[in-house]
Parts: structure tokens; C-alpha cells; sequence
């Protein structure tokens, strides 16, 4: 009761809007007190200047109450502060419609703080003191506070379930556990929970683990990003450069074909002007002469006529006929260009200079698993062949330039800017990326390898040189022995001797596996790493004549 009566005075003496202990309480015409704060905050935002209301009874005023000081509540209110009587419990510390309320608190009910599963029921902080303060209850399990305490009650016997039947799944109480789950696979509802929880963290684990994986692929899918726009970006830049370099030596052929034309104009006008002012002058003479011969031919005295004619000067020697077609002579230089067109026109539909994306699609799907079988091998297997431009001058192409052989003299092959001049090395005509396989059949000492197409071709610099550089990777390959090759990096690699080495490469992943391939695959060495270009299949040889290798035809 003297419980109740506390309550009682905490709620009079507190302020209806701020819900807090009365600071300075005024009383209204209608006799409800308030904070003078807070009633005068309430005034000031009425909608209407004119009409003021009581919060609490909604009492109107046409005029605005004058608010005098309650000096009895002020007294009262710093008597029971000083008594211990604390403030009422801020708003937000109620319960609402999606709060868990106190099962023990009367009236407006608090927020609940903890719920029990023994006593199956929620508590606000000072409800929850016996479970603090009493060695019963401390015994008592805590939860956070929950709406779905009756959910551990069996609706049938009306007792807690902490039990877990493993054949039926299903939480059951004791009595149940005598009834219709007797005989069942059961353990408590906590040895059930530690098993599920340490599956759960193998769970978890698995996901962490995928969200890992994942954000690096999706680090790795920002780098690839990158790289096709860096690619992209200095692919356009060379080709304007390129066309540029077409447009301007086209406009100066154009100038220089114009510049011969007018000059073979003005030449070719200026003999005709020469022509045409001797055919003047030839007509001007013979008109002379046609007036002579009309005035002799007029003469009536024989005599003088006879006189006169042997001294009439002889005629000239007449120009010869001239035949000119103006309209056609220049057909020929129209003819010409136009050849020149068609063959630039069948030069630039060619494949090998067609500007085509779809050889250099990028694959940004994810990293696929490497495959485990050489049927899964041959899933991506490629078709590929020597370049003859590359090849050094020891090497002789054969099979369709799939096979290369170290010779005992040099091949005729013509000078060429890709060509190794002193290693004796060739590189693919084909451009790798995405996924792709390839096996290579040796005989002799002969190393796998691959390359940027950009690694240097001339001297016996280490930059020529496959896996002397960081332009490429070559496993060495000599009788049974293998050695790793790359940057000058070695590292030696122990595998069971074949003549075949299978080599595998998702450029997307980074990823380059070299394996001997017999009647079984057995992996030799992987390379983990980023892949800026697309890369070219290579073979290099010792000092051996008569070694070969062959890039095989895969089914």
C-alpha cells in the first residue's frame, strides 16, 4: 500500500506535458497545474492567437490565462525531493505497442529490461532487483526482454520445455517425455543447443570464408575494370595516333598528286599555247599570201601577170595535224588512284587488320575451379600455332607451324622486327586470355613457356630471354628435371619425367599451372599472380640439334 501511495504522489506532482517533477508549477483558470515552461511552450503553439486550451480538460480561453505561481505544489514538490521521491520515468521509458512491458508494473506499464525464463515473465530495472538480490532467483536464467516467453510452455501439460526430442525435432516438457515420446532419442534442450551452436559456427565460418572469397573477387573484378580501361584508354590513344599518322600521309599524297597534276597542267597548256600561236601565225602568213595570189589573179595584162608570178615567195612547210583528246588525258592518274583506293579498301577488310573486339573480349566472369581431370582440361582446350615472324633463325616450322626443330644450320628466313636474333625461342601467332589449355610434345631439352607480347627481341640481354624477366614464365624442361623460371627466380621442381607437358591459364584469376601429363595429370608448379596483357605460348631450346617440340591437336 505505501507503494501504491508513492506512485500516487509521484503521478500528482508531476507535469502532465513533460512528465517530469513540477519546476515553478503554475495553476490554470481550471485548476490543473503544470510547469510555467511547459504551459507557457503550449500557449505559444496554439494554432489559433485567439483561443488557448487546458491540456489535460481542453477548457478554452479567449483570453490567454495570466499564470500565477502555485507557491503550496513549489513547497510540496521540494519537500518530497528532499524525502528521496525521484522524478517520474521519462517518456521513453514506457512501454509501447512494440515494447516488451513489465509484467508486474500496474497502470502504465515500463519497459522491460530482462525477461525469465523460470519465471517466465519480463521485468523493468526495479522489478528485476529480486533476481539480483535473492539466491532463489539468481539461479534464474535472464534473456533479453522477449514477447515469445509462452513459447517455451506446452500447450498440452502447461510446463517449460527443456527437453529436445532428435526424433521428432521437436521441443517436448518432462511429462511429454513420459507420453508419447517415450522411448525417443532425447537430451536436454542445452546439449541440443551446443550441438546446433557449434554447427552454427561452422556455419558461419563457411560464410565468413565465402564473404572473404567473394570481396576478393570482387577486388579482383575492380582491378580487372581497371585494367580493361587503362587497356581500353591507351588502345584509343594508339589508334588515333595510327589514323592520324594514315590521315596525314594521305593528305600529303593528296597534295603531292595535286601538286603534279597542276604542274603537268601548266606544262601540258603551255605547249598548246605554243602550237596555237604558230597555227596564228601560220594563218596570219597564208591570209597574206591568199591576198597576194587574188590580186595577181585580178591582173589583165598577160605580160605583168607572167612578170610578177615567179616572184611570189614559195609556201611554207605547213604545221602538222594535231590530235588532242583534253577530255581524257588525265584518265590515267583517275585510274591509278582508283587502284590505289581498292587496294587500301581490300588491305583494311583483310582479318589480320580488321579492328574486331570480339577477339579480345575480356572475361570477367568469376574464378572458376581448376579442373581436376584432363577431360576437364580439354573442356578448354585451344588451337594454337607458331608464329614464323618469331621464330629464331635456328628453328625450322613444320607441321601446319605447330612443331618447331632446332637445326644444324640457319633457315632463310627474312628479317622481321618480332624475330629472336639470338635466343632461340618463338612465340605463338595467337593472343591467350580467359580460360585456355594447351599440351606441348617434346624431344630433347625444351622449355614451356609464356610471354607478354611485348618482350624485347633483340641482342642476348636477359630482357629477350623467357623467364629472365618479368615479361615471362618457362618451366625448363631437361630429361626428367624441371626448374621454374621467372625473373631470374628459380626454383627447382621435382615430378615424375614425361614427354608431354600440359600447361593451363585463367588469365582472369591469374592463375598458370604447368603439369606432366602421362597416363595420369600431376601438377608441377602453379603461379599466382596478376596478368596485365594477354600472354603468348612459347617454346625455347638448348644447344641440342635435332630437339623438337609439337603443340599438340587436342580432341
Amino acid at each position: 500500500m505505501a507503494h501504491k501511495g508513492v506512485q500516487l504522489d509521484r503521478e500528482t506532482f508531476s507535469c502532465s506535458i513533460c512528465l517530469d517533477l513540477l519546476k515553478d508549477p503554475v495553476t490554470t483558470p481550471c485548476g490543473h497545474n503544470y510547469c510555467m515552461n511547459c504551459i507557457k511552450s503550449h500557449f505559444d503553439g496554439e494554432d489559433c492567437k485567439y483561443i488557448y486550451s487546458c491540456r489535460q480538460c481542453r477548457k478554452m480561453f479567449t483570453r490567454r490565462p495570466v499564470l500565477l505561481k502555485n507557491n503550496l505544489l513549489a513547497d510540496l514538490v521540494e519537500m518530497l525531493k528532499k524525502t528521496g521521491l525521484q522524478a517520474a520515468p521519462a517518456d521513453h521509458c514506457y512501454a509501447g505497442v512494440e515494447d516488451v512491458a513489465c509484467d508486474v508494473c500496474t497502470g502504465r506499464k515500463l519497459k522491460a529490461h530482462k525477461s525469465c525464463l523460470q519465471c517466465l515473465a519480463s521485468f523493468c530495472e526495479k522489478h528485476l532487483q529480486p533476481h539480483y538480490e535473492s539466491e532463489t532467483f539468481k539461479k534464474h536464467k535472464l534473456v533479453a526482454p522477449s514477447k515469445k516467453l509462452q513459447e517455451n510452455v506446452c500447450s498440452r501439460h502447461d510446463e517449460v520445455m527443456k527437453i529436445f526430442c532428435r526424433t521428432d525435432q521437436q521441443l517436448i516438457c518432462s511429462l511429454c517425455l513420459m507420453d508419447e515420446h517415450k522411448g525417443h532419442d532425447t537430451v536436454s534442450a542445452a546439449a541440443e543447443r551446443a550441438e546446433r551452436q557449434r554447427e552454427l559456427e561452422g556455419s558461419r565460418l563457411t560464410i565468413q570464408q565465402r564473404i572473404q572469397d567473394r570481396e576478393k573477387n570482387v577486388k579482383l573484378l575492380q582491378q580487372q575494370a581497371e585494367a580493361i580501361n587503362r587497356s581500353a584508354y591507351k588502345a584509343v590513344e594508339d589508334s588515333e595516333k595510327i589514323f592520324i599518322e594514315l590521315i596525314r600521309l594521305l593528305q600529303k599524297r593528296s597534295s603531292d598528286v595535286k601538286q603534279q597534276i597542276r604542274s603537268q597542267q601548266k606544262s601540258e597548256v603551255s605547249r598548246v599555247r605554243e602550237l596555237q600561236e604558230k597555227l596564228e601565225l601560220e594563218i596570219t602568213e597564208l591570209k597574206r599570201k591568199d591576198a597576194e595570189l587574188k590580186k595577181l589573179s585580178h591582173t589583165e595584162d598577160h605580160t605583168q601577170f607572167l612578170h610578177n608570178y615567179p616572184s611570189l615567195s614559195p609556201l611554207s612547210q605547213s604545221t602538222s595535224s594535231i590530235h588532242i583528246h583534253p577530255q581524257s588525258c588525265f584518265e590515267d592518274v583517275t585510274a591509278a588512284l582508283s587502284e590505289v583506293r581498292d587496294k587500301l579498301q581490300d588491305v583494311l577488310r583483310e582479318k589480320r587488320t580488321t579492328v574486331s573486339l570480339t577477339g579480345t573480349a575480356v572475361d570477367v566472369l568469376l574464378p572458376q575451379p581448376e579442373p581436376k581431370t584432363r577431360a576437364g582440361f580439354l573442356k578448354y582446350s585451344r588451337e594454337i600455332t607458331l608464329d614464323p615472324n618469331t621464330a629464331n633463325t635456328w628453328l625450322l616450322l613444320s607441321e601446319g607451324n605447330r612443331k618447331a626443330t632446332f637445326m644444324r644450320e640457319h633457315q632463310s628466313y627474312s628479317s622481321h622486327p618480332d624475330r629472336f636474333t639470338d635466343w632461340y625461342q618463338v612465340l605463338s601467332r595467337e593472343g591467350l586470355t580467359g580460360h585456355c589449355y594447351w599440351e606441348v610434345e617434346r624431344r630433347g631439352g625444351v622449355s614451356v613457356a609464356v610471354a607478354y607480347r611485348n618482350i624485347s627481341r633483340e641482342g642476348v640481354s636477359d630482357e629477350c630471354s623467357f623467364g629472365y624477366n618479368d615479361k615471362s614464365w618457362m618451366l625448363d624442361c631437361d630429361n626428367n628435371s624441371y626448374i621454374f623460371w621467372y625473373n631470374k627466380v628459380q626454383t627447382p621442381i621435382s615430378g615424375p619425367g614425361s614427354s608431354r607437358v600440359g600447361v593451363y591459364l585463367d588469365h582472369s584469376a591469374g592463375l598458370l599451372s604447368f603439369y606432366s601429363v602421362s597416363e595420369t595429370m600431376t601438377l608441377l608448379h602453379r603461379v599466382q599472380t596478376t596478368f596485365t596483357q594477354p600472354l603468348y605460348a612459347g617454346l625455347r631450346f638448348h644447344w641440342y640439334p635435332d630437339d623438337s617440340a609439337e603443340l599438340c591437336k587436342l580432341k
